[in-house]
């Protein structure tokens, strides 16, 4: 945790930290290329956020998420300007195309790539739910029974960590 979406100097120190304790790939959600390219120096891999990262990071970012905001703000200001404009949530993602995935490195073997692209296009169609149990908290308490998913709710506002992960939330 770094408290901010972007803060190049406090990511590329958190980067550097989790590597110094043993972490083998980064994958970050905050916005600057600073986790890969920390990534990139120690000879390791990582996941970008918000933006294709890999002129940055050639060699480390494997792929990212792209957040392709561009059509929902148009349809905003037009629903403004027409006067439907009205307050909502959005939660859209991979099936919308709101988020988009950077390209594969050129590294990754043709398997891996198939296998990532099936997993997307079984997002974007809802037949996989990534956030499917079962899934245990960190003490190894079930939080979500096998076959189940999270709702959108439940993950806006996620309060846990899973099983496996070393930490605590800040406060």
């Amino acid at each position: 945790w770094v408290s901010t979406w972007f803060d190049p100097g406090k990511e590329a120190d958190a980067a550097k930290a989790l590597l110094d304790q043993g972490a083998d790939v980064m994958l970050q959600h905050t916005d600057s290329p600073a986790p890969l390219q920390i990534a990139e120096e120690r000879g390791m891999v990582g996941i970008g956020q918000a933006s294709d990262m890999s002129k940055f990071a050639p060699k480390a970012q494997l792929t990212g998420i792209i957040d392709d905001w561009n059509p929902y703000y148009i349809a905003r200001v037009k629903a403004v300007m027409d006067g439907t404009w009205k307050s909502e949530d959005t939660w859209d993602g991979l099936d919308k195309g709101m988020v988009v995935m950077a390209p594969y490195n050129k590294s990754l073997p043709a398997n891996v790539v198939a296998q990532a692209e099936e997993a997307r296009k079984a997002i974007e169609s809802g037949e996989l739910l990534p956030f499917t149990g079962p899934i245990n908290d960190q003490s190894g308490k079930e939080i979500l029974a096998a076959g189940k998913s999270f709702d959108d709710g439940t993950l806006l506002k996620m309060d846990f960590y899973i099983e496996g992960v070393q930490g605590k939330l800040p406060k």
